[in-house]
């Protein structure tokens, strides 16, 4: 999380040589297919849910039609009504879901149509799946709520999720993605995340999305999701003072906290930390909110602080 900060901030110094350099572009086409919800047109005032839905290998390639023929695209082909917006890329052949990609995507969307930033669902297949807990892992505060299906990934990124309701699913019998891929990610994220939801079909191979996307629940449970926020709480100056500090990691590493204006800083960076209870705090960086923790010794005086970021880093206060 550290060096998180440190490459925000060096960013932003380094920001200061592009004269030096020459400016150039890339750009990456992605086609999707969007469904609008029936009243959207006629009610100019709502702000609307968006569901973005990934599909698995099969799927992939120049073709749009076969993003239809499973999941949420598919039903809405066969007259399915949906109270979101619907957004259904397709990835290119051979390539995985680029979460970097799928974000771009959905702030395009969150620009261009009415949407409830608060209300925005991830969910895929397979290999959509896998795309599920990767993005959502790297991007817990863009979603409300997730929903991967034969799908798997990395646990060591799942503590991210400990604010983010999820519900996953999986056969089984799957022989493809072996549902121990599913348990392995449920079980990781229960320690930071006790609510997440796992529904095991007994009898179904790998197709257990057919099911789960024919089963309005699932939407059901999605619509009573809203993307969480840290509280705020309220502290005066001498209440922050008592946080402000140098803390250390090791003779490299430091963190230099100061009170300016009634706020909580990083001394190096006008970066706030924003109280949420009496000895955790959190910080927006790049849109994504997250925490700090302080820890008090035996005297009740503040000694460490603690970035909760993939792994726990503990800095601990110079006297």
């Amino acid at each position: 999380m550290y060096k998180l900060l440190l490459s925000f901030l060096m960013l932003i110094f380094f920001c200061d040589l592009k004269a030096q350099q020459k400016a150039e572009q890339f750009n990456i086409t992605v086609n999707y297919l969007l469904y609008l919800p029936q009243d959207y047109v006629k009610d100019t005032s709502r702000l609307w849910p968006v569901l973005i839905f990934l599909h698995g290998s099969g799927e992939a390639g120049n073709d749009l039609q076969k993003v239809k023929v499973h999941g949420p695209p598919k039903l809405i082909e066969q007259g399915k009504q949906f109270p979101f917006i619907v957004v259904s890329p397709q990835a290119r052949e051979n390539e995985g879901w680029e979460p970097q990609v799928i974000i771009r995507l959905i702030k395009g969307i969150q620009s261009k149509y009415k949407v409830d930033n608060e209300k925005i669902y991830l969910t895929g297949l397979s290999m959509g799946g896998f795309g599920t807990w990767n993005i959502a892992s790297k991007f817990p505060s863009m979603f409300a709520a997730i929903a991967p299906v034969c799908g798997g990934g990395d646990t060591t990124g799942v503590m991210k999720l400990k604010h983010v309701p999820v519900w996953c699913f999986h056969g089984a019998k799957d022989n493809i993605v072996d549902p121990e891929q599913s348990y392995r990610m449920v079980r990781a994220l229960k320690k930071y995340n006790p609510d997440v939801k796992l529904t095991i079909y007994p009898d179904a191979n790998h197709d257990s999305w057919s099911q789960t996307y024919d089963n309005d629940s699932l939407y059901t449970w999605m619509l009573q999701q809203k993307k969480f926020h840290f509280p705020r709480l309220k502290l005066d100056e001498k209440q922050l003072n008592e946080y402000a500090g140098t803390y250390v990691q090791n003779v490299k590493d430091s963190v230099h906290l100061i009170v300016q204006d009634g706020k909580l800083m990083v001394k190096e960076h006008p970066l706030e930390l924003v109280p949420t209870t009496a000895n955790s705090f959190f910080i927006v960086l790049n849109d994504v909110e997250m925490e700090i923790k302080f820890k008090r010794d035996i005297r009740r005086k503040i000694d460490k602080l603690l970035i909760m970021g993939d792994e726990v880093t503990e800095f601990r206060k110079v006297k």
